[in-house]
């Protein structure tokens, strides 16, 4: 049998399995990908926030990476939580010398306000990160921390987009979902430009949203889309895991990464 598109995530794992590693790979599977993954923190997190984080070593991370890359290979690379500056820097160098797209969620706070990464470590996203990315994916909260500007309405989103594309990545999308309204994204490389539109969900149960939109481009990516379709499927498949986002302990519950499958049953 043909393996399917292999696709790797570098990130933090998620104890409760909302987000990180855990999300990642269940978004690469839900979309027909082979997931695969290199752990660059353990956080102890559930549905009320995160209770601590350690990271990894730099010799860790580099070894999980050359060992699935060396032997493996990789249609398509997701980067998460990096935590510091010397894993953001080892993580970028690695993406450089990997030939495959590289989506980056440039990850600062978790959905319940956590810090996840070092303030020392932001100017190496700015100057080493961003510039090995496909495609970077910042929230409204990573734009502001990243390049100091504020958008509080879908009028500043291309604003926020210049910013970010200042720094290297060939496209950026930028999320609106903590606008009012309509979930409405902007993806452009400078020149093209697409608004991404879905209805917004009375659903607070969204934990884990930015990691599965992020790994769904990339599993987009390795099955041979360009960025522009690719990114245009996540946006589906994420608005329809929000949907479907349900309950779990006393706080935020994660986005349903199963839906499509629950829902053909429930239709069947």
């Amino acid at each position: 049998m043909t393996a399917p598109p292999r696709v790797l995530t570098v990130a933090g794992s998620d104890s409760g399995g909302g987000a990180g590693i855990q999300a990642d790979l269940k978004t690469m599977l839900a979309l027909g990908t082979h997931g695969m993954s290199v752990v660059t923190a353990v956080t102890a997190q559930n549905s009320l926030g995160v209770q601590g984080f350690w990271e990894l070593p730099v010799e860790a991370v580099r070894a999980q990476y050359r060992s699935v890359v060396d032997d493996i290979g990789v249609q398509a690379v997701k980067t998460g939580m990096l935590a510091s500056a010397a894993l953001v820097e080892t993580v970028a160098e690695l993406l450089a010398g990997t030939d495959a797209p590289a989506v980056v969620d440039p990850v600062g706070v978790s959905k319940h306000g956590d810090s996840l990464l070092a303030a020392s470590a932001l100017d190496s996203v700015r100057t080493k990160l961003l510039p090995a990315a496909t495609v970077a994916t910042p929230n409204l909260d990573e734009v502001a921390q990243l390049t100091g500007i504020e958008v509080d309405s879908e009028d500043g989103l291309r604003r926020a987009a210049d910013a970010v594309l200042a720094y290297g990545p060939k496209w950026v999308l930028i999320k609106g979902g903590h606008l009012r309204g309509d979930a409405v994204d902007l993806l452009t490389d400078g020149s093209e430009e697409y608004v991404l539109r879905a209805p917004r969900h009375d659903n607070r149960h969204t934990h884990g949203t930015g990691c599965t939109l992020a790994s769904a481009i990339a599993a987009q990516l390795a099955k041979g889309q360009g960025v522009p379709e690719a990114v245009t499927a996540a946006k589906e498949y994420v608005t329809g895991a929000i949907a479907e986002g349900f309950a779990l302990g006393g706080g935020i519950g994660p986005v349903d990464h199963a839906w499509r499958f629950r829902t053909d049953r429930r239709d069947g």
